[in-house]
């Protein structure tokens, strides 16, 4: 049984959408994030409410996230109350010369010289993090993703969820890839973002393990092996504790017992909410099949060795849906026959066994997405070879276009 007051499993949601602040006339970084909120609140504060959703600050000060006030209790057109607030900072930004792009990372921000950490509240656990890992690169100012938050109301669901969470972790990047270019330059990958992400923390390896959590299924072992280690192994560069905290954890879903909930961060943020939510639809639903065994015993999900899937996951951040994917225990896991296939295909059979009865609009996201392609193949689609800066900054000027739409880029 639930624990009193819990909700549970699949009976509500949290969404994060993270948006980098630039200038409207070069898409240049442009770190205003204190000022949207001051705009709002009088003062430089952390955290606006704003009926269904709040903004917040995040370490970067060209950086915004917005983020549902509370769990929901439906994604059904959460995008469209996301998009009404990008509208409302659109708004606060335009005299400014300032608007919003979407997308994972900036293509050619350099991070060395543009970083500015949020200097207002909560500033010492920025200037923590930026003493202990020095944030002036790409892994700590310019990554931009949606965490979607799922609820667990007893130690059991806690378990299944994680079990499923970890398992489905490797095809995310097939979906979500959305961060082709970094430093004005293809990077070979399609989800740049991730690979930075994986090596942020490397002098402290615990803080990220494989991204792929360890296969631990009760809170207590989640303390004992995740947890406990991370502290110990920061405490000596962390002498007054400001960062022993669970948002601490850097692993692509982390447990949050503090509300009870796992968040997934491994999504990039893709161009639109109509497109983010769309994705968070589908992963709730696959989610949902696996927990309930559609296609595996919840014990054999368990069973999946974190090296595994942790080099799945790697093969996603390099081919994005083209990622081949040969390993018949993990195909089997989604009920298909034992022949490799290419990612977008398993996604292709994931949303006709699992989404049958998706909204519309949502489905046809999702179908645009396994047609065309991710985010950034969409984005390398676009851009010519030997792309010039100009070209570069068209193609996400349409992007922040997009967002100001809610509408899906096209190749």
């Amino acid at each position: 049984m639930n624990a009193p007051g819990r909700i549970g499993i699949f009976q509500a949601f949290g969404v994060e959408l993270e948006y980098m602040i630039v200038r409207q006339d070069d898409l240049a970084v442009f770190p205003l994030a204190d000022q949207v909120l001051k705009a709002v609140a009088g003062s430089y504060v952390s955290d606006v409410e704003r009926g269904p959703l709040q903004w917040s600050n995040e370490l970067a000060l060209h950086l915004v996230e917005l983020k549902t006030n509370g769990p929901s209790k439906s994604l059904l057109g959460l995008d469209r109350v996301f998009h009404a607030d990008i509208q409302a900072i659109n708004a606060i930004l335009a005299p400014l010369g300032g608007c919003l792009m979407p997308g994972a990372a900036h293509p050619w921000m350099d991070p060395h010289t543009e970083m500015k950490l949020w200097p207002h509240e909560s500033s010492p656990i920025y200037e923590a993090f930026h003493r202990i890992f020095n944030c002036r690169g790409h892994g700590w100012a310019n990554l931009q993703s949606c965490h979607l938050n799922l609820p667990f109301g007893s130690d059991e669901e806690f378990g299944r969820l994680h079990a499923a969470i970890r398992l489905l972790l490797p095809l995310l990047p097939a979906l979500a890839a959305a961060s082709p270019i970094l430093d004005g330059q293809r990077t070979g990958l399609l989800d740049a973002r991730l690979r930075e992400y994986r090596n942020n923390c490397r002098i402290i390896p615990s803080i990220t393990g494989d991204v792929i959590p360890e296969p631990v299924f009760t809170p207590s072992d989640y303390q004992k092996f995740i947890l406990q280690p991370m502290y110990r192994d920061i405490a000596a560069h962390d002498p007054e504790g400001t960062l022993q905290d669970e948002w601490l954890n850097a692993r692509g879903a982390i447990a949050r017992f503090d509300r009870n909930t796992i968040e997934i961060r491994v999504l990039d943020v893709q161009e639109c909410p109509l497109a983010d939510i769309a994705l968070a639809d589908l992963v709730v639903r696959t989610l949902e099949a696996m927990t309930r065994e559609q296609w595996l015993s919840v014990e054999k999900q368990m069973a999946f060795e974190t090296g595994a899937l942790s080099s799945l996951l790697e093969d996603a951040i390099r081919d994005g849906e083209d990622a081949m994917i040969c390993d018949a225990h993990y195909l089997a896991a989604f009920g298909l026959p034992q022949s490799p296939r290419r990612a977008r295909e398993v996604w292709a059979h994931i949303l006709q066994q699992a989404a049958a009865d998706m909204a519309p609009g949502y489905r046809q996201a999702i179908e645009t997405i396994l047609a065309c392609g991710t985010l950034a193949r969409r984005i390398l689609q676009r851009l010519p070879a030997g792309f010039s800066p100009a070209q570069l900054r068209a193609v996400y000027g349409d992007l922040c276009r997009c967002l100001a739409e809610n509408r899906l880029f096209t190749p």
